[in-house]
């Protein structure tokens, strides 16, 4: 019987992308987003880039980006269907990354 090789202790840290798609599929284009890295090896910071990390969302799942949240699609109450808002199709991703 072979003992366990110990390795250094490792720590997984969360990233977290969040993107605002042009509709509510993920293959839409990215009309906005913002990075957040909890392993603080970056500091993005809004307006920090004019070209998005991805051109949709399908792009960051095939890039191992895991999807856990997307907006709920609430239709627009009558008479307020061309008001401007928030954008509403946001979706969350996250990576778990060891550091």
């Amino acid at each position: 019987m072979t003992a366990a090789v110990e390795s250094p202790q490792q720590t997984v840290r969360q990233q977290v992308l969040v993107l605002y798609l042009a509709s509510s599929a993920l293959d839409a284009r990215v009309v906005g987003w913002s990075t957040y890295d909890g392993t603080g090896a970056t500091s993005p910071t809004t307006g920090d880039s004019d070209v998005p990390p991805y051109a949709n969302g399908l792009e960051a799942l095939k890039d191992g980006w895991r999807l856990f949240q997307a907006a709920q699609l609430l239709p627009p109450q009558p008479g307020h269907e061309y008001d401007v808002s928030f954008l509403k199709h946001e979706f969350f991703f996250e990576k778990l990354v060891t550091v």
